[in-house]
């Protein structure tokens, strides 16, 4: 394991080792200690490695992770895993708004609870929260899963697309175009999968299911007027 000290080295030269990271390498695990909440820690990586961040982390960390295994050792700040592309990014604590924002691929865990917008804009991640999460999650979420351990805030999925979302507890209200949905077998499975990649104790036939009711995909002549 290769040890790298955020406070001494500083932000820029950390990312710049993790970044530099290529296939002939025999570093492949990383711990960072004192992050001090520092921002856009562990971002850009695209190497099959694993990061283990010893503290708090402050926004974007582990933004546009591509193979990577990221393990926060605390909270985060806004956008963790933002626009991920592929592998692991894992929360021990809690993360704040906009958690796995606009994420094409790969797995976001939340130990904890995330704040509001969690998934927005998601576009194929799959995100996998302990806790609950705040208002406005999945918030146009175009494609992939969001699962909600707790409870959900007002307006969840509004506008929502493809993705399918998954709540265990009480949801506040629900967005525009956003509908429950039966959970038929092939559901329970894909949960059940899901949690058991995750390193979720839960059962997923206490979930709720989730998703589009396909409203707002066309355009209504006689709403002209409300556009």
């Amino acid at each position: 394991m290769s040890e790298l000290d955020v406070a001494a080295l500083g932000l820029r030269a950390v990312n710049e080792r993790l970044q530099s990271v290529g296939p002939e390498s025999n570093e492949r695990v990383f711990l960072l200690r004192n992050p001090m909440g520092q921002h856009a820690l562990a971002c850009g990586l695209d190497a099959e490695i694993e990061v283990t961040i010893d503290g708090h982390a402050g926004y974007y960390c582990g933004g546009m992770n591509s193979r990577a295994a990221i393990t926060v050792r605390g909270h985060c700040g806004v956008g963790v895993a933002e626009n991920m592309m592929s592998g692991c990014v894992r929360v021990t604590g809690n993360a704040s708004q906009s958690a796995g924002a606009s994420g094409q691929g790969g797995l976001l865990v939340i130990a904890g609870d995330a704040s509001a917008r969690c998934g927005i804009s998601m576009k194929g991640i799959d995100i996998v929260v302990g806790g609950s999460v705040g208002h406005m999650s999945a918030f146009m979420a175009q494609a992939g899963r969001l699962v909600v351990c707790g409870d959900a805030g007002d307006n969840l999925g509004d506008s929502i697309y493809e993705a399918r979302l998954y709540v265990r507890g009480k949801v506040a209200s629900l967005g525009a175009d956003c509908v429950e949905k039966p959970m038929r077998p092939e559901h329970l499975a894909e949960l059940d999968a899901l949690l058991r990649t995750a390193g979720v104790g839960a059962d997923a036939a206490d979930f709720r299911r989730y998703g589009s009711a396909r409203q707002l995909y066309h355009f209504h002549i006689d709403h002209a007027g409300e556009y």
